[in-house]
């Protein structure tokens, strides 16, 4: 059996998901969504109307869209030409199936008037990045060409936490947004100890958000199955 342990917002994961974060593993979209969707609804809620957090598979979607009819179905509900900030986990995947083996953030920052992206393994997505960034200029409301960085930042030491990498620089950005780091301490702060220490905050984050949805039963997060030292489900921590 591989129940659900959880569903949050948009995103449900099951326990192969969250054994995933366990290590040494690489990330899924389920999980990446995932942290997308807390960020935009608790995290970061407060930059809600600021920043918006596309999912994998609409990141992919946008990536081989060439019907630029189905793209404004897509994007013209997020609103993109208000938002001061867009994140987006982009993937090395030829196809629009989920899967895939390398990871990266692409951000645009309108204060900045660009787009950057940020990438753990010697810019490996850079081609993926462009090609996203060049399907989104339509939707910002901004003239002018957009300028594309590739933006310096810590790299990866295996082939698996790239996706860990994502979700932390994309957490630090935010911080930064809301005022309350300096995104220059990026690179002595995101270290292999430092992702490893975040593989246990998501892990204990889930099973916090589990355990409190089975006594709430809100509409929004509520555990399939509670997470118990007893049961072989169970998030370790």
């Amino acid at each position: 059996m591989d129940p659900v342990i959880i569903s949050y917002e948009n995103s449900w994961l099951r326990r192969s998901d969250v054994s995933l974060l366990e290590g040494p593993h690489w990330l899924n979209d389920q999980i990446i969504g995932f942290a997308f969707d807390y960020f935009a609804s608790d995290c970061f809620k407060t930059l809600s109307q600021m920043a918006v957090f596309i999912s994998p598979e609409v990141t992919q979607f946008i990536k081989f869209c060439d019907d630029i009819w189905d793209l404004c179905l897509f994007l013209e509900p997020l609103d993109l030409a208000s938002r001061q900030w867009i994140f987006l986990a982009v993937n090395d995947n030829c196809n629009q199936e989920a899967g895939g083996s390398h990871w990266s953030l692409l951000a645009f920052v309108r204060a900045s008037g660009k787009f950057i992206h940020y990438d753990s393994y010697y810019s490996r997505n850079s081609a993926h990045a462009r090609h996203i960034a060049k399907k989104l200029e339509p939707f910002l409301g901004i003239e002018k060409k957009l300028r594309f960085q590739e933006k310096g930042c810590p790299q990866q030491c295996n082939t698996y936490d790239c996706g860990m990498y994502v979700l932390s620089i994309a957490e630090i950005l935010c911080e930064k947004a809301k005022g309350e780091k300096r995104s220059s301490r990026l690179v002595r702060k995101i270290t292999p100890a430092f992702i490893t220490q975040k593989r246990e905050e998501w892990c204990k984050r889930i099973q916090t958000l589990a355990q409190r949805a089975s006594h709430l039963a809100t509409p929004d997060c509520h555990i399939h199955r509670l997470l118990d030292t007893s049961d072989e489900s169970r998030v370790e921590t």
